[in-house]
């Protein structure tokens, strides 16, 4: 069997080309105090031989790996999906990668990750962290630079947002326009803020409306959470549900289904976020659209600017825009 070629290495284009290691290894790494003359000639020799700096040959020169770390507490859920999928795509282009981790709604594990993958990456972003203000404010300065995803502002820390108050305002108003007086809210985990958020435009619904009533009940935020609520929804004899999100939607409507309550004609049920089953589900989701890729694309941004020494603007808020479906109907009589 003949032998493999011998891999080129950067003793062959110092050698070759006259200059010291160090040399080769600032002009590779486009140091601009090389001499333009001398670093071209480097590059000359380093393409005649096909010789390319290792990657991690490179982070050990520059002290960066090219990489950082993004921590979710769900990647199962859709939207999360989406906020990497923008997140990481923009970060290629960068020349950057992406480590995932995900703490799977645990704020201990979440404080975890977060610590820890810093320590192996250039950054972090926290996509929508669960744990308390407090803590996160005491946490943040030790994982700089850090970007925050879906969070109210932060002292000193870029934040990317969407404005789920208004969103899901407008889906109250859109039911309430319907004829709908009782409604019931699917909530969340109670610490996220996208919970809070929701609530306050709960509260918002109410202070506006003094004959609308809206009923709370505590789920989460997965298809099972949606169809463990279904009876309790029942009970209460609401004509509307806003759920916490799509995946609870479906699982309520599929719940429903099962004990012949039929949507929209007996309950008309909104979700949030728009993710791709939302348009195909039976009937078809009113939801708000969340535009994750862009969010992620957005974060991405702010971590970019801060690895490079610029200023990001403090917070990026995108907008999430109602889609009136099937799934929502007059109120019946």
């Amino acid at each position: 069997m003949p032998e493999a070629p011998r891999r080129v290495t950067i003793t062959d284009v110092a050698r070759t080309a006259g200059v010291s290691l160090s040399t080769v290894s600032r002009v590779m790494n486009g140091n601009a105090t090389v001499d333009p003359v001398l670093a071209e000639r480097v590059r000359g020799v380093a393409a005649e031989l096909g010789y390319s700096a290792s990657p991690l040959a490179r982070s050990l020169v520059l002290g960066r790996t090219s990489t950082v770390a993004v921590v979710i507490p769900d990647l199962a859920n859709p939207t999360f999906q989406g906020i990497l999928r923008g997140l990481s795509r923009a970060a290629a282009a960068d020349g950057f990668h992406v480590l995932i981790a995900d703490s799977a709604e645990q704020v201990d594990e979440e404080r975890v990750l977060a610590v820890e993958t810093r320590r192996r990456t250039d950054g972090v972003i926290l996509c929508a962290p669960r744990m308390a203000q407090d803590e996160l404010a005491v946490l943040l300065p030790s994982l700089s630079p850090v970007v925050v995803v879906n969070r109210a502002p932060q002292a000193g820390v870029p934040v990317v947002n969407a404005d789920y108050r208004t969103a899901l305002r407008g889906l109250a108003e859109h039911l309430y326009d319907l004829g709908h007086r009782r409604i019931v809210f699917l909530a969340g985990v109670a610490r996220s803020a996208s919970n809070a958020a929701r609530l306050a435009a709960i509260a918002d619904a109410r202070a506006a409306h003094s004959d609308l009533t809206v009923i709370e009940l505590p789920s989460g935020v997965d298809f099972n959470s949606g169809a463990a609520a279904a009876d309790a929804v029942i009970k209460t004899g609401a004509t509307a549900v806003l759920a916490f999100n799509d995946l609870v939607a479906m699982g309520l409507m599929s719940t429903l289904a099962g004990r012949g309550v039929r949507v929209p004609e007996h309950v008309s049920v909104a979700g949030f976020d728009d993710i791709p089953f939302a348009a195909y589900t039976s009937p078809p989701l009113t939801t708000a659209a969340v535009p994750a890729a862009d969010l992620g694309a957005q974060a991405w941004a702010a971590m970019h600017a801060l690895l490079t020494g610029q200023t990001p603007s403090p917070i990026v808020t995108t907008n999430p825009e109602v889609v009136v479906r099937g799934s929502t109907a007059a109120a019946a009589s």
